[in-house]
This record gives structure tokens, sequence and C-alpha cells, in this order.
């Protein structure tokens, strides 16, 4: 069989699909991308990149014009993979930022399987859930209709369709949910698991921690109220008061994936250590910026407490690596993550706006060590019955492309 992976940051959602599909003598894979990425073996790499600057057109516009542009690049990239003789049986798109656009035009015969993560919506999800970062604007909204449009045209298009959680599945509309598998990326358990003996020496602490030590982690790729940044800072001086110990390590860059950018060119970690910095100990609370995975992995095993918090939006991959390592986790009752903890049974829930809330369910975890093992032990089994990436989800996805 002959597949392409279209993707704007290969691997991305497909790290461990396409490389399982390349593994096999059988198949012939090539990945297009936009982003420069060291080879994979058994993948041809087809890079792309949009053959002119956005112009200025109607505000509404913006993100779609983005959008056909990459699309417009993808089918350059495509056409010149048919005129070398390359034709995929399927096609697996990640549709969210264009490119998956014109792909069935250059490939009418292809089979397309679009990865469907999320459909915007102006309210009952991520947009003006944070009182603290709403937008009246009307424009907003309108502005979110028409960036569904390249989502909406994938649906028109494609063969089929996945998305990895049910939340995610139940952002789109109600007409195309059925044509939406759930299917998760997958966690693979066999490496990330519970290892007593894990120790991590970071620079920025100047000391060696292992699992006797009482550390708390928090992690995302940036630092952002997306991901309850705001609400995790202001819970601080209060747990770090009540728990002398603790050491807080906090893992995550300066950027925004999402949302708002902070105002005048500030990052959040600055414009919240400018609002608790004076009340914490800033030698027990580190920010080590982003670790390479496998010190990631080491500091989630030695974790005696995991904070994760989001908006109702896109579950973060390091919520259920985290699980999976059997850390006690305490997250935000919001609905992707209802969705996978159930409250004193595999993890604790608190209220996504109340820090007092969550440095008393933190403080719970901290002085209840036989709970804390025994949430720590539900978390990881509850991943490897439901997200398990070798003997679930990885299968899963293997046989829906050999259905197609």
């Amino acid at each position: 069989m002959k597949l392409l992976f279209v993707h704007q940051n290969f691997p991305g959602q497909f790290k461990h699909l396409a490389p399982a599909l390349a593994r096999d003598p059988a198949h012939q894979v090539v990945a297009m991308t936009m982003s420069p990425h060291a080879p994979i073996k058994g993948i041809t790499l087809a890079q792309h990149s949009i053959p002119r600057l956005p112009t200025r057109p109607h505000p509404y516009l913006s993100e779609f014009e983005l959008q056909v542009l990459r699309g417009q690049s993808a089918a350059g990239a495509a056409l010149a993979l048919r005129q070398g003789g390359f034709v995929p049986d399927v096609i697996c798109a990640h549709p969210g930022w264009g490119e998956a656009l014109f792909l069935k035009d250059i490939f009418p015969a292809a089979k397309l399987l679009c990865y469907q993560e999320f459909f915007y919506r102006s309210s009952g999800s991520d947009v003006n859930f944070d009182p603290e970062y709403r937008s009246q604007a009307f424009d907003h909204a309108f502005h979110l209709r028409i960036r569904n449009s390249a989502y909406l045209a994938s649906l028109d298009a494609a063969d089929a369709n996945y998305s990895p959680t049910y939340w995610q599945r139940d952002q789109f509309p109600a007409v195309y949910r059925p044509q939406i598998e759930v299917i998760h990326d997958g966690i693979d358990t066999d490496v990330v698991k519970p290892d007593p003996g894990a120790w991590l020496t970071l620079k920025a602490l100047g000391r060696r921690l292992t699992a006797a030590d009482e550390v708390i982690t928090f992690v995302n790729r940036n630092l952002e109220p997306y991901r309850g940044f705001h609400t995790f800072m202001r819970a601080l001086p209060e747990l770090l008061r009540r728990r002398p110990n603790a050491i807080v390590i906090v893992v995550g860059g300066d950027d925004v994936s999402y949302g708002q950018q902070p105002p005048d060119g500030q990052t959040y970690r600055q414009k919240y250590l400018d609002e608790v910095g004076e009340a914490i100990d800033l030698n027990r609370v580190r920010f080590v910026g982003n670790l390479p995975y496998g010190l990631y992995l080491h500091l989630l095993q030695i974790s005696s407490c995991h904070v994760y918090l989001t908006y109702p939006f896109v579950l973060s991959w390091s919520l259920l690596e985290s699980m999976s390592v059997g850390v006690p986790v305490v997250a935000s009752s919001t609905a992707p993550v209802r969705e996978v903890i159930e409250d004193g049974v595999n993890g604790l829930l608190v209220d996504f706006f109340s820090p007092s809330a969550l440095a008393e369910r933190v403080c719970t975890v901290l002085d209840d060590r036989s709970m804390a093992a025994r949430l720590g032990r539900q978390a990881r089994e509850s991943i490897i019955e439901r997200y398990d990436l070798q003997r679930r989800c990885l299968p899963a996805q293997l046989e829906m492309i050999r259905g197609l």
C-alpha cells in the first residue's frame, strides 16, 4: 500500500502510526510537511512552503487565507509526487491548517482519512470560558465560524475521520459525529511507566531529586491561562506555606500556544510572578523551560503530585502520560478531563478557578500517601485499559486504514 501523511508539523499526532506503517516492507510511506524534520527510517519526506505571504483580507478571512495558501502549497507538492509516479492509496491528514483542502483533487482515487482535532465554538467550549480573558465582541464569534471552513471542507471530502476523545468529537456539528470514530493517538505504556529508582538532576535545581523528595509538578508546552497557569501560580503561596519541604518544578516555555497574547510584550510567567512573587520562595519553585523527553519522563516518575489544569479544549498528552507513570494527579473538573478522570478513583478533580481548592487537594494527596498510591495505581490501570498504544490505539488506527 502507498500512504501519504500530511501534517504541518509532521509527525505530530501521527508519530506512532506513520513509523509503524513504514516498518512494513509492503508499504511505501511519504510524509508531506512544512517543518524541517530529521529523517525517519522508511519515510520519504516531501517538504513544501506557502507560495507567497498573506495579503490583508477582511479580518474574518485572515486565518482562512493562510489555510488556502497552505492547501495550495500542499497541492503543488502533491502534483510533484504524482508526476514522479507516487499515487497514494490512502492519505492520512490533519486538516486544521489547510494542507488537505485540495488533495482529493490531485488524487481523486485515494482514500482520505482525516484526524479531526478540534472544531471551534464561540460558546460552551474554550472561548469565553475564563472571565479574566473574555471577549464579548461578536467579531470573535464570526471569525471562529469562518476559521472552521477548512474542517468543514475536509469533512465533505474525507472517506473516514477520527478524533482522539469523545469530547473533541462532540465539538463537531451533530450531523458529522456519526462519521467520526474515536481513537486516541495512544500512550506507550511500556515506555511511559513507573520507575521507583528514577532520579533527576537539573542545573536549575543544583541538587538530585528522587521519589523520596516531595515534588509537585506542573507541565505544559507553554505557560498560559488556557492550561490554568494563573490558577496554579495563585495556589502556590498557600501550598508552599503548608508544605515547607515541597519542591515545585514547572515545565514549559514562555510563548503562547492558545488564546490571547499577554499585554505589553510580557510573558504570562512574568505576569503572574509579578502578582505572587513576593509570597513564594523561588528557591523552592523552579521554572525549567522545556525538557528533553527522557528528562521529562524522569520528572514525572519522581513526582509526588502532578497538577493538570485546562480550559475545555484539546486534552494534553502530558495528563495521560503522568497517569501512565502512576503519579497521583490533581486536575481541573473540566469536560475533557472528566472523560479520563473519575474524582476519587483515578485522580482528584478541582474547580479550575479556585486556587484555594487546588492547594487543598494537592495537600490532601501529599498528606495521605496511601490514598496517593491507590490513585496512582488506578490512574495507570485506566490508561492501559483505554489509551494503551500497542494493544489498543495503534491496532485500531491500523484497522481503520486497512478498512479503507
